[in-house]
C-alpha cells in the first residue's frame, strides 16, 4: 500500500468482527457529540456531523495509529468559536465560512509542519500546562451551556462574567427546561458510571427527542435544535478572501497544537498497550489531511479524541477500518436521520456537553502539582521551585481570564521561563566524602555525616554549563573560594553534561582570578563533551579523571568535619 493506510498493513480477516463492532460503538457516541461540539463552535450542529466523513477518512489515509479516533472535539471547538468570534460578530453565513476557512488554515499548518518534520514541537507544550488548559477550558464550556440548560440568556464576557450573568438571573429560569435539562445530566451521568459500556449521550438524546415528540414540549416553551438540512455538505472553499485567511493564521496554529497534542497523547496511549510504534510527523499529516478535508467539506476543525479512541479500543478495534465504519454511519445519518435530530432540546444538548468537559474539570491533579516540587530551590528562586503547578495554574487562569487561545499561549510562555529561570541558576552542591570510603563523595547539605577534605571545597554543578548560568556559577565558586583556608576548588564535572564557548571562557578567568589569589581550579571527571570543548577553548584548567584524584592532587588527606 506504500504511504496510505499505514494502520491496515499486514490487515488479518479475524480482525473484521472486531473493527466493526467498534465502529457502530463509536459511530452512536460520536453522532450526538459531534452535533454537541458543533454548537460550542457556534455554527449549526450539522456542521459537526459535516467534518466527521471526510476526517475519519483522510486521517485513516496518513495518520500513524490503528486505534485514533478523528472528529470534533470540545477543545478545539471552544477554540475555533474564540478565533473566529474575534474577527465575526453573530454566527451568520460568514462565521461558518470563516469556521471551514479556519479548519483548512489549521489543516494546512499541520501538513506543514509535518512535511517539515517538526512533531518535535508537541515537546514544548508540557503535561501540566495542557492539563491547566483542558481544566480551564472544561470549566469556559460548561459556563457557556449552563444557560441553555436552565433556559436563561447567556452573557458575553469571561468566565466570571458569564458565571456572575448566570447568578444573577437564576430567578428567570424556566421550569420546563431546567427539568428536562436537569434529567438529560442526570441520566447521561448516571449511564456513564454505572452502565459505561451503554452509548450514554446517544440515550439521553433518543429520550429527548421521544419526549418532545410524545409530549409536544417545543409547543410549551422549550427550545429545540430545529431544522437540520438533510444530505452531503457541499465541497469546495469557504467563500472567505485571502485578508480572512491572513486573520486566522495565528488562531490556526493555535488549533493545530492543542489538537495535535491531545491527539498524540490518546495515539500513544493505545500505541503503548497494543505494542506498536507512532511515528510523530505522520500524526502531524493526519491531523493536517482531516483538517483539510473537513473545512473543504464544509465542517469545522477536528482533531484526535481520548473518550472516543478509549471506546475504539476497549470496543475491540484492531485497526482503522473501525474508523472507516464511523464514517460511513455517519454518512448514512447525513442522508436518513438529520430529522430525528430536529426534535432534539437544546437543554439536552447542553446537558450532553457538560457531561462530555464535566470529567475534564481535573482539580485534584492540579493540585497535586503542588506536591512535586524540588527541596533545593529556596530564597528567590522558591517561586521556581513548583514549575508545573505554577505553569498549570497561569494556563487554567490564562483561559479563564483572558480567552481559550490566549490561555494557552500564556501557559507555554510561563512554562518555558521558568525553564529557563531554573535554568539560569543550577543547583550548585558542595560534596564531602562518605564515611567508610576513600573515593566516594556525597552532597553536604543532604549528608551532614560526610567529611569535607581539609582546604578542599568540592563543588557539582548539576546541569548543562552555558552563557545563562555562567555568571551565577562563577559566583558560586568564588563564594566558595572565599572561605577560610580554602587553597583549591574541585569541579565535579560528571553531573554537567554540556558546556559552550561562553562557560568555557568564564571557566578560565575564574581560573585566572582564583590563581592570583593562590587557590587551584581543578576538574574532575571524564566528560569527553566537555573536556573537548574546553580544550578547544584554550582553557588551561586542570582535568583529573576522578574526584578523588583531583583531591590528592589538590591537598593533604587530612579531614575536616563539614560545618552544620
Amino acid at each position: 500500500m506504500g504511504f496510505a493506510f499505514p494502520s491496515l498493513h499486514g490487515y488479518r480477516r479475524a480482525w473484521l468482527r472486531g473493527d466493526l463492532i467498534a465502529g457502530l460503538t463509536v459511530w452512536a457516541v460520536l453522532v450526538p457529540e459531534a452535533l454537541a461540539y458543533a454548537s460550542i463552535a457556534g455554527v449549526s450542529p450539522v456542521i459537526g456531523l459535516y467534518a466527521a466523513p471526510p476526517a475519519l477518512l483522510l486521517y485513516a489515509l496518513f495518520g500513524s495509529s490503528r486505534h485514533l479516533v478523528v472528529g470534533p472535539m470540545s477543545a478545539t471547538a471552544a477554540l475555533s468559536a474564540a478565533t473566529v468570534g474575534a474577527l465575526v460578530a453573530g454566527s451568520g453565513s460568514h462565521f461558518v465560512a470563516m469556521t471551514a476557512a479556519l479548519a483548512i488554515v489549521t489543516g494546512a499548518a499541520a501538513l506543514f509542519a509535518g512535511l517539515a518534520r517538526l512533531g518535535f514541537l508537541a515537546s514544548f507544550i508540557s503535561e501540566p500546562v495542557i492539563k491547566g488548559f483542558i481544566v480551564g477550558l472544561a470549566l469556559t464550556i460548561i459556563v457557556g451551556q449552563v444557560p441553555k440548560l436552565l433556559g436563561v440568556e447567556k452573557h458575553s464576557g469571561d468566565f466570571f462574567e458569564q458565571a456572575w450573568g448566570v447568578i444573577k438571573h437564576l430567578g428567570d429560569a424556566d421550569g420546563l427546561t431546567v427539568a428536562v435539562g436537569l434529567a438529560s445530566l442526570v441520566v447521561v451521568l448516571g449511564l456513564k458510571r454505572l452502565a459505561p459500556a451503554v452509548p450514554a449521550s446517544l440515550v439521553v438524546v433518543a429520550l429527548g427527542v421521544a419526549a418532545v415528540k410524545l409530549f409536544n414540549l417545543d409547543d410549551h416553551g422549550l427550545e429545540i435544535v430545529g431544522h437540520i438540512d438533510s444530505g452531503l455538505p457541499s465541497v469546495g472553499t469557504p467563500d472567505v478572501s485571502w485578508s480572512d485567511i491572513g486573520s486566522l493564521v495565528a488562531g490556526g496554529v493555535g488549533v493545530m497544537l492543542v489538537g495535535f497534542a491531545e491527539g498524540l497523547g490518546a495515539a500513544r496511549t493505545y500505541a503503548q498497550r497494543e505494542h506498536y510504534e507512532i511515528d510523530t510527523n505522520r500524526e502531524l499529516l493526519g491531523l493536517g489531511a482531516a483538517n483539510l478535508g473537513a473545512g473543504l467539506c464544509s465542517g469545522m476543525v477536528v482533531n484526535g479524541s481520548l473518550s472516543k479512541t478509549a471506546v475504539n479500543g476497549s470496543a475491540g478495534a484492531k485497526s482503522q477500518v473501525s474508523g472507516l465504519i464511523v464514517a460511513v454511519l455517519t454518512v448514512v445519518t447525513l442522508l436518513l436521520l438529520t430529522g430525528l435530530f430536529e426534535q432534539l432540546p437544546e437543554a439536552t444538548l447542553a446537558a450532553v456537553v457538560i457531561a462530555a468537559v464535566i470529567e475534564l474539570v481535573d482539580f485534584p491533579a492540579v493540585a497535586g502539582m503542588y506536591r512535586v516540587f524540588s527541596g533545593r530551590s529556596a530564597g528567590r528562586f522558591a517561586f521556581a521551585a513548583r514549575p508545573d503547578f505554577v505553569a498549570a495554574n497561569a494556563a487554567l487562569l490564562g483561559v479563564l481570564i483572558f480567552d481559550t487561545l490566549p490561555g494557552l499561549f500564556i501557559g507555554i510562555a510561563v512554562s518555558l521561563t521558568l525553564l529557563l529561570y531554573r535554568a539560569s541558576a543550577p543547583h550548585v552542591a558542595q560534596l564531602g566524602r562518605v564515611p567508610g570510603t576513600t573515593d566516594q563523595y556525597g552532597d553536604l547539605r543532604r549528608h551532614p555525616e560526610n567529611r569535607s577534605p581539609d582546604g578542599v571545597v568540592i563543588l557539582r554543578i548539576e546541569a548543562g554549563l552555558f552563557f545563562a548560568n555562567a555568571d551565577a556559577v562563577r559566583k558560586r565558586i568564588m563564594s566558595a573560594a572565599a572561605m577560610p583556608g580554602v587553597h583549591a576548588i574541585v569541579l565535579d564535572g560528571e553531573a554537567m553534561p554540556f558546556v559552550d564557548l561562553t562557560a568555557a571562557r568564564r571557566l578560565e578567568e575564574v581560573g585566572e582570578d582564583l590563581q592570583r589569589r593562590g587557590v587551584q581550579l581543578l576538574l574532575a571527571g571524564d566528560v569527553g563533551q566537555v573536556r573537548d570543548v574546553l580544550a578547544r577553548a584554550g582553557d588551561t584548567t586542570h582535568v583529573h579523571a576522578t574526584v578523588q584524584e583531583a583531591v590528592s592532587a589538590a591537598a593533604p588527606t587530612s579531614e575536616r568535619t563539614a560545618p552544620a
